[in-house]
C-alpha cells in the first residue's frame, strides 16, 4: 500500500474509532442496570484494542451516577467483573464462549463486526454510507437484566426480540 494510502486508511480508523467512543458513551447513558450495580461502571475492553487512547477519554466520566472506569483484558475471567464489554472484532471467533461466560448476567456487551447482535451481543455497531449505525439484541439485554431506553431503540437500525 502506498503510505499516503495507509496514512488515509489509518487516519479513517481513528475518526471511526472516535466516534464509535462516544456512542458507547451513549449506549451506557441509555442503559439502565439493577439498583445493585455500584457507582463504579466497569467498561472492560476485549481483544486488539483499535481505540487507542480515544476510548481513554471517558475513564472517570460521570454517567448517570455512575463513574465509568476504562478496563482492557484478555482474559475471559475478568470479563466478571465488568459492567459493559466491548469485544473487537480480534474476537469474533471466540464471541460464543465470550457470550456464554456473561450470560444472563448485568452485562452490556457491544460489538462492531457482522451478525454480532444476532449472536447474542446486546449492541453491534456498523458503518453504513459512512455513518455509524447500530443495531440492538433486546431479548439479550432483557435477559440480562438490563433495561435499553426507548430513544436508544428507536435510533436503532435493528431490534432483534
Amino acid at each position: 500500500m502506498f503510505p499516503s494510502l495507509q496514512s488515509a486508511a489509518f487516519a479513517d480508523e481513528l475518526v471511526e474509532y472516535k466516534v464509535k467512543a462516544a456512542f458507547i458513551y451513549n449506549f451506557i447513558a441509555f442503559t439502565q442496570w439493577s439498583e445493585e450495580t455500584g457507582q463504579t461502571l466497569n467498561l472492560c475492553f476485549h481483544g486488539k484494542d483499535h481505540f487507542g487512547n480515544e476510548i481513554d477519554k471517558l475513564h472517570n466520566r460521570s454517567v448517570n451516577n455512575h463513574q465509568i472506569e476504562i478496563r482492557r483484558t484478555d482474559s475471559i475471567a475478568q470479563l466478571q467483573h465488568c459492567q459493559a464489554v466491548f469485544f473487537s472484532k480480534s474476537e469474533r471467533e471466540k464471541l460464543p464462549v465470550l457470550l456464554d461466560t456473561l450470560a444472563n448476567k448485568p452485562v452490556l456487551t457491544i460489538a462492531d463486526h457482522p451478525e454480532a447482535a444476532s449472536h447474542g451481543v446486546v449492541i453491534n455497531m456498523a458503518v453504513s454510507n459512512e455513518k455509524i449505525v447500530f443495531e440492538i439484541n433486546l431479548r439479550t439485554a432483557r435477559s440480562s437484566g438490563l433495561n435499553i431506553s426507548a430513544r436508544l431503540l428507536n435510533l436503532a437500525v435493528d431490534v432483534y426480540q
